[in-house]
């Protein structure tokens, strides 16, 4: 049965004695534990008059307590709505209101972002930390051992969540997701990466996201494995302790970690004397750097690293050519909040170049109406992953599912003939230039981050021009001119400006003629991105 507290059930009866979930370096719960707490925090709701259908909100950093919540709601046959932590008040408060939460689960660390929310329907605030009632009815306590007074049958085409996208075209909108989606999707992956109750992972997304959430989150639980939690954000100096102290064998990440990673340490390294960058050239001594250089991250990072997942947005070119090279357990997975979320992936050892892999089983994907000289068209999507639809917006669902069930991606893409997916980028971001040719910004992008000290860019249509705009890692900058003795502080305006004419030459030599850059603009702050660190595109436009 595909419901969420079917399968969960089944996980405490056989996992009872392990481990599930814990904060890195403090007490950890066994899954016995995680059923008596989620049972209670379903009495909890009780208590406060939560009835199947009822939507109840969730506002909280990553940590084992949101776990709880997210399964007691479910549980019970409410919904839960999760919120991305880093939503403006603005944003969180129209989450509230549109999906008319009674019930809202809420982190200290960000209670300062609903001191001034208005909620019409909002009753109760509950400390997630803890479950504490801080807001509402004084009158309910948490009783930790108490048990729910109802029985819920939950079906598997009931609401599971409704989750607020933080998308990078504008206004968010509410994904319905069922019980079957989520549970269809949990179970599918499985295909791609077997999970057993020795696995340990160590999460650092966003819990509110729907990759974590399933992925990270439900599927673990499902096959009784440990989740490890980080009390802080995942800074260098935070999670590189916990992972030589939990070691995990399975991360969930987004591609802005891994490059981070290489072109803030790996690429210097190589880069760092002109014999071993000429080495660093040719195939076969990059081939045996880069071998050498992921063995030092592969125990930088614990050690038994047996699946790192790649997703959220596409990886850059040169950073996956070293994670081929450096044989790294690394896979590559697509799909959409609106797909619960995976749609094609790749199992470790088979990843080729460029590409996301084939349509994971139980989904069947197709290129509509393709290019007939490129093949590249619309990714649409078929399967039980796919969601119901976007809460109270029927105008907005009609324009993304077909009446015979495709739902349109609105991402661009081709399948090679071994029936592997490679994405071009987003259909909404495509530019169309004078002569009608298609250009696409992700592409020229990936060639700018390639180039040194440059740490993201944009590129955008102006006037009918295509500009990129690029924020540059200026201390790097700084290094580099004092190398060579000039004056970076006095001479700031003139080196950005000859550094950006020769990162355009650079571009442009390696781009198609359609996708020359006529102008490159500097960047001063890092652009704003969304819970899966892409760019927010459309405040840029």
């Amino acid at each position: 049965m595909l419901t969420i507290p079917f399968l969960a059930g089944e996980s405490f009866r056989k996992h009872g004695k392990n481990n599930a979930m814990g904060f890195v370096g403090e007490d950890v719960i066994t899954y016995h534990q995680l059923r008596e707490r989620t049972r209670s925090v379903m009495r909890l709701l009780e208590d406060l008059r939560i009835t199947p259908g009822d939507r109840v909100a969730i506002l909280s950093t990553s940590m084992p307590n949101w776990g709880v919540a997210y399964l007691a709601i479910t549980s019970m046959g409410a919904v839960a709505v999760p919120i991305l932590p880093d939503f403006t008040p603005g944003e969180i408060a129209n989450v509230l209101n549109h999906s008319e939460a009674k019930v809202l689960f809420l982190s200290g660390n960000l209670a300062h972002k609903v001191a001034g929310v208005r909620s019409e329907t909002l009753e109760t605030v509950i400390a997630t930390d803890d479950f504490r009632i801080t807001s509402g009815n004084d009158q309910v306590r948490f009783a930790a051992g108490s048990e729910p007074s109802g029985d819920y049958n939950v079906a598997e085409d009931d609401l599971a969540v409704i989750i607020y996208t933080s998308g990078t075209t504008g206004k968010s909108k509410g994904v319905m997701l069922t019980h079957r989606n989520i549970c269809f999707t949990a179970r599918q992956v499985m295909t791609i990466q077997y999970v057993v109750e020795s696995d340990v992972f160590l999460s650092i997304l966003p819990l509110s996201h729907t990759y974590e959430q399933t992925l990270g989150l439900v599927l673990p639980i499902f096959n009784g494995a440990m989740i490890w939690y980080l009390r802080k954000a995942p800074t260098p100096s935070v999670l590189l302790p916990a992972l030589q102290q939990v070691r995990p064998t399975t991360m969930l990440t987004v591609p802005l970690i891994m490059e981070k990673v290489y072109f803030g340490k790996v690429a210097p390294t190589f880069n760092k004397n002109k014999v071993l960058a000429f080495l660093y050239g040719t195939p076969l001594f990059r081939r045996l750097l880069n071998r050498i250089a992921g063995k030092k991250i592969y125990r930088a990072f614990g050690g038994r690293l047996r699946f790192f997942g790649v997703g959220g947005a596409k990886l850059n070119s040169t950073v996956e050519q070293f994670l081929l090279d450096a044989k790294f357990p690394y896979a590559i997975g697509y799909g959409l909040t609106e797909t619960s979320p995976l749609l094609a992936g790749t199992k470790v050892g088979s990843c080729r170049h460029g590409s996301t892999g084939p349509a994971m089983q139980g989904v069947t994907l197709k290129i509509n109406n393709p290019d007939p000289v490129t093949g590249e068209g619309e990714i649409w999507a078929r399967g039980e992953n796919v969601m119901k639809g976007y809460f109270r917006e029927p105008a907005l669902t009609a324009d993304v599912l077909t009446p015979d069930g495709w739902f349109r991606t609105g991402d661009l893409g081709v399948v090679d003939k071994h029936g592997y997916l490679s994405i071009r980028g987003r259909l909404k971001n495509m530019i169309v230039g004078s002569s009608g040719e298609n250009i696409y910004p992700e592409e020229i992008e990936s060639v700018i981050n390639d180039f040194g000290h440059v740490i993201e860019s944009l590129v955008v249509q102006k006037k009918g021009k295509l500009v990129a705009m690029v924020h540059l890692n200026i201390e790097e900058l700084q290094t580099r001119y004092a190398q060579i003795k000039r004056d970076f502080t006095s001479q700031a305006e003139l080196i950005i400006n000859e550094y950006l004419e020769e990162l355009q030459q650079y571009v442009n030599s390696r781009v198609n003629r359609y996708s020359q850059l006529q102008m490159v603009v500097y960047q001063p702050e890092p652009f704003q991105k969304t819970a899966t660190l892409k760019i927010k595109r459309f405040l840029y436009y």
